[in-house]
This record gives structure tokens, sequence and C-alpha cells, in this order.
């Protein structure tokens, strides 16, 4: 599904003769909570994450550590029930006005209702990268896995394993802005964004159905300094992958920014043609 290509970018040999780290240990170990304490559990010796949301507040957490570039799995059990106006996020950012930064969010749905994924990219403090998906299974059943794969050749979203897209570095060929010199936190929160989440603001919270609450397992982080030593970062998507994220984006897939004529009506962002 995914293949490896050889070491084409220049930069890599800056950083040929570093070791190779790989984070998975307990939520403890791993991650700081950023907000909402008290909101925060960490259960079962470390092994599990949960974060509520009431009417009060929301609550958040952040790694302890940063990456350049990494292969960051999550698995994630949704708020169930009518999840109208919450978000759950899920993302990897750095800091400032002109930060980097790719996006997971889950904005919440009527009960019976599918959640809608939203995914984003930034480079160098511009966004608007938008494209959001329905998924095929209920999210808030069981936990399913969240990955985001970013290297210097492409940033690839995955749902338990399935790629639903990816965003190609043409910065060199393009002129495009790709986060590659930025390291980034990797954040996730729950919080109250009723003012646009659901159908666009038109549903609002229903707080008696609080405590909200999103679940966290499997936290994994593979992150390298060392192109020869880890595959995945040269990694791109083969025509398998390809496959099967067109299927992803045929069947599911209800916003593309590179297809709103209203919001680009003097023609689309470059990249829409080229990715």
């Amino acid at each position: 599904m995914i293949k490896t290509s050889s070491c084409i970018f220049s930069f890599f040999l800056l950083i040929c003769f570093l070791a190779v780290v790989a984070f998975g240990g307990t939520f403890d170990q791993e991650f700081d909570v950023t907000w909402g304490y008290g909101r925060v559990k960490i259960l079962e010796n470390g092994q599990l994450l949960t974060l509520s949301l009431d009417r009060s507040s929301g609550s958040g957490f952040k790694s302890k550590q940063q990456y350049m570039f990494a292969k960051i799995d999550m698995k994630i059990k949704l708020v169930p029930g009518n999840s109208a106006g919450t978000a759950t996020t899920y993302y990897l950012s750095s800091v400032g006005s002109a930060h980097d930064e790719i996006d997971f969010e889950f904005l919440g749905n009527v009960s019976g209702e599918p959640y809608t994924l939203h995914t984003n990219v930034y480079a160098q403090g511009k966004g608007d990268r938008e494209q959001q998906f329905h998924l095929w299974f209920d999210p808030t059943k069981d936990f399913h896995t969240y990955s985001i794969l970013w290297n210097p050749r492409n940033i690839i979203f995955l749902v338990d394993g399935t790629p639903i897209r990816q965003y190609k570095n043409l910065e060199a060929t393009n002129g495009i802005p790709y986060p590659k010199n930025q390291p980034m936190w990797l954040y996730s929160s729950l919080w109250n964004a009723e003012e646009w989440a659901t159908r666009g603001g038109l549903v609002r919270t229903d707080w008696s159905k609080a405590p909200f609450i999103a679940s966290y397992r499997n936290f994994n982080a593979q992150t390298s300094k060392n192109p020869t030593a880890n595959s995945w970062l040269t990694q791109s998507l083969d025509n398998v992958g390809l496959t099967r994220m067109k299927w992803v984006q045929k069947n599911y897939m209800i916003y593309n920014y590179c297809t709103d004529t209203k919001r680009f009506p003097q023609g689309f962002p470059h990249e829409c043609t080229l990715n």
C-alpha cells in the first residue's frame, strides 16, 4: 500500500548520522495535561486516557516530546450518543504565527447521524486546506487507529491503516510551502465548538448529556533523523494505497477545498491539480 523511495532530498544528508527514536510509553510518561485539570484521567496503569467536557470546561493534553517527521498512531473512541457541538481534536503543531500543523478533528453529531472527520494542513501559518469525511464505521462503539505519517515527501492521513488523504511536498518544484523545518508537538483536546461544529452551528450542545467523554489507547510514535534506518521516512502511497484512498474519497468524502468553486471562484489553489 505504501512504497519506499530513495533518499532524494538533499537535506536528508544533514541528518543521516542521527539515531532512530521510537516512543510508545504510557500516557503519564509521554504526555502533559494542558488544560481542564480534573477532566483528564489516566487509568489502567497509564494505558488508557480519557478527556471529558462539561458546561464549565473541556480538557486536553500535549506530548512531552517534539517530533521532526514522524509516524504517529493513536487509538481513539469518540464521544457516543448525541455529541452535537463537541470537537475532539488530534493534531501535530508547532507554535507561532508561521506555525505548521497537521489536523484530525472529529466533529460531533446528533444521535444516529455520522461524525464528520475534518482534516487540514498548515504550512508557514497558512491553512485553508480542508477535506472532510464520514467514516465507514461507528467511531463511538470501539477504538479505531488514526495515524499521521509525516515525512519529507508527503503527509498521509490513515484510518485503521487505510489512507484517506495524501498531501505531497511540492515546494522544490512548485514553491508551495510544506511543513519541513519546524518540529511539532502532538496535541489532543475535547472542547465545546457548538458555534460551528455541527451543521455549521445550527445544532447546539445538549448539556443534559454532559459530561462528554473521549477515550485514548495505544499511542505510538516512530521518529527518526536517519533516513536509512526507518523506511517510513521515504514512504508514499503505492498503487494499492492510491486505490484505497480513491475508494474512501469517492464514497466518504463530503467536502474538498479543491472543488469548492464558491470559495475559489478565480481558480483552485495550485496544489489541487498536483496532489
